[in-house]
């Protein structure tokens, strides 16, 4: 692969202007998820970076990188066609091997998809649409909180608190051996409050690496500014991702980041301030000490008040570029809290030779238990919200009835709580052996893996139902592909097989009943673990040592499977990151999640990975906008999959002057069949249409057989015009003399081997000739 950094084609160089080259066309191709490379885009084993980085770029046949300007030196087959320019961005989500870190990130992804998928309202500045916000970003700040504390729990409790001070497992390990009265004689660092400060650096590095990921993001991708343009009105009514700071999210990111740095770290220094001041409370030391700890539990308080605050009083805005940062209170909270753990750790440092650890740390229980109930107050009132939402502008296309994000941000939460109790429960069997030498985890953690078998037997029936559904589909397609291929010879095994990959596509028309209904058997299962947690204070095994038999067996099966399972998922886990920061491979199947997940920006979480889009958009307007300055062509735009929702987004955002000269071809795109439902506000029917008369030259090409892509559903005349009917697949139904052998089943793929594609481009370039437009399709010219 060639280079040629800074090459804009012009026709001025030849001494010719703009409107000479009015006839030049271009195609832009944008892939999907998963990534491609610029010779399969091109079709070309000699491809030319025209623009770009090593991140994403534009990329041009060899042959073509003069095109406008010397149109005869292109080869002969490519005369008369478009300029194919192919937009890579797949390193975006699947780069260097940092990205297998992004793992550890998945709760906060997870509840950041909830901050968009509220449902449709006609004014955006209704008080339910600012605190569904509020709600989502609250959700988020929980989970940050909850990470840290199973850091502080694994770090503080386990490690320091309990196997430190207990001598049969401080021996075991002896790493932990001069944090151990017993095995160091009492030495310095034997005392629970020294311990407890040495062992909470462990959270404290982690904080500060969730720190640096997400301001090391943040410069690369937030503050990537779009193309100037005019701010909006207050009372403008463009939809939403044509706003003109929609993808610069620079100014809250960057508040977030500080409050939720902050937040880590208050939490860090409650749990060891907490323990030091309640030991001297109880043995009635020093006047100064306690005195001391009331002061810094109150400083503690004034922390939290503040970080809600930070997160509570700002949220996006988008209609015009926000190119300000927040005051220095703002910006120098993580710096204060910082001061305030410093002092924390002096505070539990200082000399208490009468204390020891035994049992578990208190208040580790009480603490997660909290969250816990916090984050299902939290969903639930969210889900109130989003009901009120949708019932003020129902559309029955969407998901779950405007329910999705509740039911997402319920996942995220309890995403959030697996992977916290399977590091607490794992590093408690590492520690403890077989010896039972150590108390453990808080119950409640253990609790909540004993949900997760009735969870998955849930999860088994529904697959069951889908299973069924696809048997059921199977027959319906059975008769539809007859009627497609009517004129050609029948074969059996072959209708079987497209019918069951057509019933296979349209499963994923059911995720939103699946996904309902594990949110809400999730919300169940929860409750029912915290509440067992408080009502026992003993695992379920020992809670139901004197109930009936079945329910003793039923206890302590699902404890022990959900121990097991905990720790088999902790392991894949581990795995999976090790493999994906050492295989680019795996690192890109990984990254499918990410172009899938982070497409959003980061409204509610900013640890959660970073938004590709706020780097691929501005991309994408910036080479269309300065090609067509520069030449006066004529451009198609052309998106596959994830990349026809760029393709989208960007054509949102360009300038009227600029948009009549590009055309919209979008082929396999899940704009409506998944964004349009999962995210009404933005993707749903009004926006969709808007886009259509905002891009007058759009047309959308999709198979029966895709499980991604679909039509765009427009209301009234405007469906025609952009769907084309669903294309043939396979192209050919039995062997013929123009099809020898068997023609393969595309699904989502290959959809430019479909002569339809190249048909539609040529009609869609035709419609953008400044001379004599094109009738639309389905219209009759006068």
């Amino acid at each position: 692969m060639e280079r040629l950094q800074g090459h804009v084609p012009t026709n001025e160089a030849n001494g010719s202007g703009p409107r000479q080259a009015a006839d030049t066309a271009l195609e832009l191709l944008v892939h999907g998820v998963g990534g491609t490379t610029p010779q399969e885009m091109l079709n070309d084993p000699r491809t030319v970076r025209i623009t770009g980085d090593d991140t994403a770029a534009v990329f041009r046949r060899a042959d073509d990188v003069d095109a406008e300007t010397n149109a005869a030196r292109r080869p002969a087959e490519h005369q008369g066609k478009p300029i194919p320019e192919a937009y890579v961005w797949c390193n975006l989500t699947s780069g260097n091997g940092s990205r297998a870190l992004w793992l550890l990130l998945l709760p906060f992804m997870v509840v950041n998809l909830a901050h968009w998928m509220r449902p449709t309202v006609s004014d955006n500045r209704k008080p339910a649409v600012r605190l569904y916000g509020l709600l989502v970003r609250l959700a988020g700040l929980t989970l940050t909180v909850l990470l840290v504390a199973a850091a502080c729990e694994v770090a503080l409790d386990l490690a320091a608190w309990q196997c430190a001070g207990t001598p049969d497992c401080a021996r075991e390990h002896s790493w932990l051996g001069f944090l151990s009265p017993a095995v160091s004689d009492d030495g310095w660092w034997s005392q629970p409050g020294r311990r407890l400060a040495l062992a909470a650096l462990v959270p404290t590095a982690l904080t500060g690496l969730l720190w640096y990921l997400a301001h090391r993001t943040w410069s690369a991708y937030e503050s990537q500014r779009p193309r100037p343009r005019e701010d909006e009105p207050e009372e403008g009514s463009r939809a939403g991702l044509g706003r003109p700071g929609f993808w610069y999210g620079r100014r809250l990111v960057a508040r977030l980041r500080v409050a939720h740095t902050a937040a880590g770290l208050l939490t860090i220094a409650a749990a060891v301030g907490a323990a030091a001041a309640r030991h001297d409370r109880e043995a009635g030391g020093p006047v100064v000490l306690d005195v001391l700890g009331w002061l810094l539990n109150g400083a503690f308080a004034l922390g939290a008040v503040l970080v809600l605050w930070v997160v509570c009083s700002r949220g996006r805005s988008e209609r015009r570029l926000d190119r300000h940062l927040d005051a220095a209170l703002v910006r120098r909270l993580p710096l204060g809290s910082l001061a305030l753990l410093v002092l924390t750790f002096g505070y539990a440092g200082w000399s208490r030779p009468e204390w020891r650890s035994d049992h578990r740390l208190v208040g580790g229980g009480t603490a997660f238990g909290t969250l816990a109930l916090v984050e299902c107050l939290l969903v639930i009132v969210l889900g109130v919200v989003a009901h009120v939402l949708y019932r003020a502008q129902p559309d029955p296309r969407t998901a779950m009835r405007g329910l999705a994000g509740p039911a997402v941000a319920m996942l995220a939460c309890a995403l959030g709580g697996v992977m916290s109790g399977g590091v607490s429960q794992r590093v408690a069997d590492w520690l403890d052996g077989t010896g039972h030498t150590i108390a453990g985890p808080p119950v409640l953690l253990t609790w909540q893996a004993s949900v997760i078998p009735p969870l998955l037997l849930v999860l088994f029936v529904l697959v069951g139902w889908l299973a069924r559904r696809t048997v059921v589909l199977r027959r319906t397609e059975t008769a539809a592909v007859d009627l497609a291929y009517e004129d050609e010879p029948k074969d059996e095994a072959t209708t079987r097989r497209i019918a069951s990959i057509r019933a296979m596509a349209s499963l994923t028309d059911r995720a939103p009943r699946i996904i309902g209904i594990t949110s809400v058997v999730t919300l169940v299962l929860g409750g029912l673990a915290v509440a067992g947690a408080l009502a026992t204070k003993d695992a379920p095994g020992e809670a139901a040592h004197d109930a009936y038999p079945v329910v003793r067996g039923a206890a302590e099966t699902a404890q022990a499977l959900g121990s097991w399972l905990v720790g088999v998922g902790f392991i894949l886990f581990v795995t999976w990151g090790r493999r994906a920061y050492k295989d680019p491979t795996a690192r890109r199947t990984i990254g499918i999640l990410w172009d899938v997940g982070t497409f959003w920006p980061r409204a509610a979480h900013p640890f959660a990975p970073p938004c590709y889009a706020e780097r691929a958009v501005p991309d994408l307007t910036w080479r269309i906008a300065g090609w067509i300055r520069a030449t006066g062509g004529r451009l198609v735009l052309s998106g596959h999959s994830q990349g026809s929702v760029l393709a989208a987004a960007a054509a949102w955002q360009l300038e009227p002057a600029v948009r009549k000269r590009v055309a919209l071809l979008t082929y396999g795109s899940p704009l409506e069949r998944l964004y349009g439902r999962w995210f009404p506000a933005h993707f749903g029917p009004a926006a969709l249409s808007g886009l259509h008369r905002d891009v007058d030259c759009w047309r959308n090409l999709y198979r029966a057989t895709d499980p991604i892509g679909g039509p765009m559903r427009l209301p009234g005349d405007c469906g025609p015009q952009v769907d084309r009917e669903a294309l043939e697949d396979p192209l050919a139904y039995c062997r013929s003399e123009k099809h020898p052998l068997p023609a393969p089943i595309l699904g989502h793929s290959d959809y430019q081997a479909d002569p339809v594609f190249a048909e539609e481009r040529e009609k869609l370039l035709a419609r953008l000739r400044p001379d004599v437009p094109a009738p639309r399709p389905g219209t009759d010219p006068d």
